[in-house]
């Protein structure tokens, strides 16, 4: 027992400061560094050096699509491959296909437009997705549903490099579950791919983020884990990406009520989470895609400036240093108006679902580019970044 009161008081403060911190850790609700000013957008220094390709052009006079949306990158056998779902009618209605180009000059040109899946089924839709290339076999994870919206899923799909098709291996994950970025090796040797449980799109209903977790190097089998939300959130649209640190996985997903970033953390290899929590860092209502480079610093592709609201416009990355967990130091790798195209450029347009995957000293990023059209009739696009050019844009 504590006799002296004069000691009892200072006790409980550094006690309940102590659990203040904690609670504070990296990774909880701290993305960015709050020592380090967040500047808006039109002080955000731009990437030197940024090399910008289109992957596919927005032309419905010439092939009658509309909607273009979620590029997915892969490099398989030094060729860079880009997929993306396609519409000739409506987004996210039963015409929607999935389709993939392939480039053999780092993405400087692409090869003929060509289809991963169409949909064999009466009224089933194959839309975008994520690949990965895995000991000489590319696979294409593809988020899928029926009618408008329905029974959502992803269907997995293995390259046959002799014919260029591609070989469907069924659905192997239901609830929902709509792949958003590339699966990562974690350290316990299983691939954890992040997405969110999606259903017919609600201004008014919580979509949470989610994994899905595989079995090994055996992607026809996955479980699903779904992360909680925190109390309070109302309206969520749970596009999601993640960091892998040894057992420690960060979800960083797409809010929806708000534009900032949500966080949600696992200390055991994405089996259990963190609620879904507010950060500190802003970001634009859009999906991200995130990961760790070579040199150790994390980095987020998205839309993140102060004040720049649920704006898609500049397209950005935020990087910490190497070894740290917040960020803290924004780039724009391209905004709305740029002279070093080719690329659509307009006053206002959106530069949204990014993706990102480093090859040989540089950072690839694939983009939905509206130029300036509303809605997502979108050009698919590429930035292309030397890593250098980031660490000299750091100093």
């Amino acid at each position: 027992m504590i006799r002296n009161r004069q000691l009892l008081f200072p006790l409980l403060f550094l006690v309940m400061g102590f659990q203040y911190a904690t609670a504070q850790e990296p990774g909880h609700t701290l993305l960015w560094d709050s020592t380090v000013p967040l500047p808006e957008s039109g002080e955000l220094p731009v990437i030197r050096d940024a090399e910008f390709h289109v992957i596919k052009k927005w032309n419905k006079a010439a092939d009658g699509y509309t909607f273009l949306h979620g590029v997915g990158l892969a490099w398989h056998k030094n060729k860079l491959y880009a997929s993306f779902g396609h519409n000739q009618g409506a987004e996210n209605t039963v015409s929607e296909e999935a389709h993939f180009r392939v480039s053999e000059d780092h993405g400087k040109s692409w090869g003929p437009l060509r289809k991963i899946d169409a949909g064999d089924e009466e009224n089933l839709a194959v839309s975008h997705g994520v690949f990965l290339s895995h000991e000489g076999r590319l696979w294409a994870f593809q988020g899928s549903y029926y009618g408008r919206m329905k029974d959502i899923h992803t269907r997995t799909y293995l390259l046959d490099e002799h014919t260029n098709e591609w070989r469907k291996l069924g659905v192997v994950l239901k609830d929902g579950f709509w792949p958003m970025n590339q699966p990562v090796r974690m350290a316990d040797g299983n691939w954890i791919m992040p997405g969110f449980a999606a259903g017919p799109y609600s201004n008014d209903h919580v979509f949470p983020a989610a994994v899905a977790i595989s079995h090994g190097d055996d992607f026809t089998k996955w479980d699903f884990e779904k992360i909680p939300v925190a109390e309070g959130i109302k309206r969520m649209w749970g596009e999601s990406s993640i960091i892998a640190s040894g057992k420690t996985i960060h979800s960083i997903a797409r809010y929806g009520g708000d534009a900032v970033a949500l966080v949600a953390v696992s200390q055991d290899s994405g089996r259990t989470w963190s609620p879904s929590s507010v950060s500190n860092l802003p970001m634009t209502t859009s999906k991200p895609a995130s990961g760790v480079l070579s040199t150790g610093e994390r980095f987020l592709v998205c839309t993140t400036a102060k004040n720049n609201g649920g704006k898609r416009t500049p397209l950005t990355i935020a990087l910490s240093k190497p070894g740290e967990s917040r960020f803290s130091r924004v780039f724009v790798i391209r905004r709305s108006f740029h002279g070093r195209g080719p690329g659509e450029s307009a006053r206002q347009l959106s530069l949204s679902y990014a993706c990102a995957t480093e090859h040989d000293g540089k950072l690839y990023v694939g983009y939905s580019n509206n130029g300036g059209r509303r809605g997502n009739l979108n050009s698919a696009e590429l930035a292309v970044i030397p890593i250098k050019s980031l660490r000299n844009n750091s100093q």
